[in-house]
């Protein structure tokens, strides 16, 4: 069985909208693209370097639209993104030119997918899909790069009927810039009690 594993970059809020750049998403009239340029050190950039060898990823339409215009040009700066297959949830979208890109319809195509044998499965971006994903119980880890900043409107990584779910903290870094870099491993259900007792 393969593990899906999302990666974001989020800020205090939980805004994960247009961390790239100023055009990367508009939607919604956001104005704070390119949010997490300040914020690269030599810590998060061997993160990231890391976080960038070939694997398999699973994008919703929106996420998979801006990538596809994007970096088939720049995949010097990731060299895996071309090569790695791209399985895309999508009611509309059945076909690309973009080399190794597969389409999925429903929720139960990406279960399937998850039973199958292979590599790891990355979720970038794909705010929506990661939301159904949580919904459904089928993130198996956390890799969050938390910003300190708020920009309280934004698309965001946990909204819309997340379920109650616990997790372990697998792995963590503060970098120079005050970014918290926390990899969290699901850890089955919530547990209560009471405090002091």
């Amino acid at each position: 069985m393969r593990k899906i594993i999302v990666l974001s970059m989020i800020t205090l809020d939980g805004v994960m909208q247009a961390p790239g750049g100023p055009e990367e998403d508009t939607s919604g009239g956001f104005k704070y693209g390119g949010w997490v340029a300040p914020y690269s050190d030599e810590i998060y950039d061997k993160v990231v370097q890391e976080e960038l060898k070939p694997a398999a990823y699973l994008l919703g339409r929106k996420t998979f639209k801006i990538w596809e215009n994007y970096w088939p040009a720049h995949a010097g700066f990731w060299p895996g993104i071309n090569d790695g297959t791209k399985y895309v949830l999508s009611r509309t979208l059945k076909k690309s030119d973009w080399k190794n890109s597969v389409f999925l319809k429903s929720l139960a195509d990406i279960k399937k997918l998850k039973q199958s044998q292979g590599p790891d499965i990355q979720v970038w971006g794909s705010s929506e899909l990661i939301q159904l994903l949580l919904k459904n119980d089928l993130v198996d880890e956390l890799r969050l790069k938390i910003h300190p900043l708020t920009l309280g409107k934004g698309k965001k990584l946990f909204d819309n009927g997340v379920i109650p779910t616990a997790f372990t903290l697998a792995e963590s870094t503060v970098t120079t810039t005050g970014v918290i870099i926390a990899n969290y491993k699901r850890a089955g259900e919530v547990k209560t009690g009471t405090v002091g007792v």
